[in-house]
């Protein structure tokens, strides 16, 4: 039995062409040395090398000292946290109630007493409540009611200067001027009445658009499983029709919300006076001009997109081959969230822990709030866990997908292994932890530089030496992230340390002429597209509803672009497990394509049509063009 046909052995063996070891196809690939090939060519083709292939058995634990080094950091965090919780100084909230005392040359702790006494009536209900007014301890009594028991009032109608002649009157009226105590009394209280009615108003309002707002992203949320996987359906069997209806709405629907807004707030009052037309105008014509250049992209790429969708098929039937996917990845960002919270706890306790000390300030000394030395050190250690934490729980889902994808791609069933799933987390969070903390801490560290070159870029600084920086950066940053792209989708296929995984990358698409750059640039850009087009829609039919059903007016307009976000949230999440398919799709051709293999046929004859890397193609003039393998 082949050692290449043991699930249980990870094949090591050096490639030997012999015709032994050859498989038995009925297409073979052509030579990968020209007729006319330069010896240091021939000899760097007839080097040994490493065959590849799934590593099924149990593998070692890799860059163990990143595991020790994020454990120690996650120690730190906890057991410093807990320090704080414990010694945070409780007076940390009364720092106003701390006054200097010039005999001790301290601030002391003065508790404020209230100057009424305890039977003193006031209006904010701490007082004896048997010497307010009945009409006050009522709850059913509003103000005018107040005014009525206080005031009298004539009980039939008459005006301020009313007088009945001719009849005897038990009672004699007095004309009430405007501008007496009792008369401004009447009118603030009439003032006030009115104000309270406004309020209620508006808190009634307030309290109408948050109910819509809950209601519209819980029915969002919901309404988000069905749809999910109703678009991987459909880009499993309509590909090709999802694609090309989707692409004229590329441009319609910016066209259509930039004529929107611009009309929306040319009508407005309110909008046009606060935004001029010269202004309106401009942005109009720049929206425009994006909208040019989406087009222009369309069309340089137009030749690409027929194989953009048979790759998009085929990963999305590998996709929904593999629907434990989608119960997995959010629960392990929610365990991250889990996570995070007593982090976040430890430092609110944190900004507790100091103590209370007397500074001079205009010739005066006055108590104010001393945090510790060591919590600047504390928040520092905190906010790094959290990024790194971060980086290596998307670096862990990318392993979980690559490895469950890797696996339904090796087996000979179609429907995969039962538990492929459950061994890449196995793995995820067994042998390959310390890659998964190796590679998070790398996109962490390019994160922070990323940031820290976009706010020196903003900050417009100058001179050579800064752009010969930012440019180094630049290229240091692309460097690492083309190195990261398929990494792990390598190491999750054979187990390998994050080092070796990447030069064994790179040999391998090398050997075969295989660009890791062009496999996903125009499917990243038509998925995303796609979201955009179908949350978009979403959106105006969430606007709609609220606006001409439920009478919301403006507001619906807010409610309708959180729905949008909410949507597009989740909708970039599935697309994001569609990108790691393809790329891990690619990793696994490459490997059945190093191999002289096919364990899916439907995958070779659609990656085989992908271009092939230009500098070796360069080098290897008189090239005969690939086929794919027919089994």
């Amino acid at each position: 039995m082949d050692s290449s046909d043991d699930p249980n052995k990870l094949a090591s063996t050096l490639h030997e062409p012999t015709a032994a070891t050859q498989p038995l196809l009925s297409k073979p690939y052509p030579t990968l040395e020209p007729p006319t090939a330069s010896t240091s060519a021939a000899e760097d083709d007839q080097t040994p090398y490493l065959q590849i292939s799934y590593n099924y058995g149990p593998r070692s634990l890799k860059d163990l000292p990143f595991l020790i080094l994020f454990c120690l950091l996650v120690l730190c965090t906890f057991g410093f946290g807990i320090f704080a919780s414990v010694n945070r100084n409780p007076h940390r909230s009364q720092v106003s109630s701390f006054f200097y005392n010039t005999s001790s040359s301290s601030c002391s702790f003065v508790k404020v007493r209230s100057p009424f006494p305890s039977n003193y009536s006031n209006w904010s209900g701490n007082s004896n409540s048997a010497e307010i007014p009945a009409s006050l301890n009522s709850s059913k009594s509003s103000v005018l009611d107040v005014v009525h028991a206080n005031i009298s009032f004539p009980t039939r109608p008459t005006s301020l200067n009313y007088s009945k002649s001719g009849e005897n009157s038990s009672f004699s009226e007095k004309p009430v001027s405007l501008n007496s105590p009792r008369s401004a009394l009447l009118n603030g209280l009439i003032d006030y009445s009115s104000y309270l009615g406004n309020f209620a108003w508006l808190n009634s309002r307030e309290s109408s658009i948050l109910e819509s707002l809950i209601w519209t992203l819980v029915i969002t949320l919901i309404l988000s499983v069905p749809f999910v996987f109703s678009v991987l359906l459909l880009l499993k069997h309509y590909t090709k029709q999802i694609v090309y209806t989707s692409l004229p709405f590329f441009v319609i629907v910016p066209i259509f919300f930039n004529v929107y807004w611009f009309v929306a707030c040319t009508v407005s009052s309110k909008c046009s006076d606060a935004f001029p037309l010269a202004y309106r105008i401009v942005v109009l014509i720049f929206v425009f001009l994006i909208i040019g250049v989406i087009v222009w992209i369309s069309i340089i790429n137009w030749h690409r997109i027929e194989l953009t969708v048979r790759i998009i098929a085929v990963s999305s039937n590998a996709l929904s081959r593999n629907l434990g996917l989608f119960g997995v990845l959010p629960a392990l960002t929610l365990g991250l969230f889990v996570f995070y919270v007593p982090i976040v706890v430890f430092l609110i306790f944190t900004n507790s822990n100091g103590k209370i000390v007397s500074k001079e300030e205009h010739g005066e000394y006055v108590c104010v709030w001393k945090r510790d030395n060591w919590v600047p050190a504390y928040y520092t250690l905190a906010i790094l866990t959290i990024l790194w934490s971060a980086a290596a729980m998307v670096e862990a889902q990318v392993y979980v997908i690559s490895g469950t994808i890797a696996q339904w791609y090796f087996s000979k069933d179609d429907a995969g292994p039962k538990h492929g799933l459950r061994s890449s987390l196995r793995n995820a969070f067994g042998p390959s932890s310390g890659t998964i903390c190796f590679s998070g801490l790398l996109i962490c560290v390019v994160r922070i530089v990323r940031s820290v070159v976009d706010s020196g870029r903003q900050e417009d600084a100058s001179g050579i030496v800064n752009l010969i920086l930012r440019c180094c950066a630049n290229a240091l940053l692309w460097s690492v992230d083309f190195l990261n792209k398929f990494t792990i989708s390598f190491a999750a296929i054979t187990g390998e340390a994050y080092c070796s995984a990447a030069r064994m990358t790179y040999e391998l698409l090398k050997r075969n002429l295989l660009s890791t750059v062009i496999v996903e640039t125009v499917s990243t850009r038509i998925l995303s597209g796609i979201i955009l087009v179908l949350s978009a829609i979403y959106a105006i039919l969430v606007c709609v509803l609220l606006k001409f059903i439920f009478h919301l007016d403006d507001d619906a307009y807010f409610v309708a672009v959180m729905a949008w976000v909410l949507l597009i949230v989740i909708l970039g999440f599935f697309v994001h497990i569609l990108e790691n398919v393809i790329n891990t799709i690619y990793v696994c051709y490459a490997v059945d394509r190093d191999r002289g293999e096919v364990y899916k046929q439907d995958v070779h004859e659609v990656y085989v049509h992908l271009p092939i890397s230009r500098s070796q193609s360069s080098r290897r003039a008189g090239f005969v063009p690939r086929t794919p393998i027919v089994v």
